[in-house]
């Protein structure tokens, strides 16, 4: 039951074709980030993305942990 959360939400994703895109932009004037309303909600979203991210491996690794066990 992974919910597959994001540690890497500040960076926006680009589609493919922006992607084909940036191959030719040398200027770097295609670069976005997702913004916040201050430095501390993106700190405390970031920090929960990444806590949320390290459950998620938690739970993965007890889910197949009992599998592992019987060996």
């Amino acid at each position: 039951m992974t919910r597959d959360f994001r540690s890497d939400f500040l960076f926006a994703t680009p589609s493919f074709i922006e992607g084909m895109g940036r191959l030719m932009d040398f200027a770097n004037a295609l670069t976005e980030y997702n913004t916040s309303r201050s430095t501390e909600e993106a700190d405390r979203r970031a920090t929960t993305q990444d806590w949320m991210a390290v459950g998620d491996e938690i739970r993965g690794a007890l889910a197949t942990y009992p599998s592992h066990v019987g060996r």
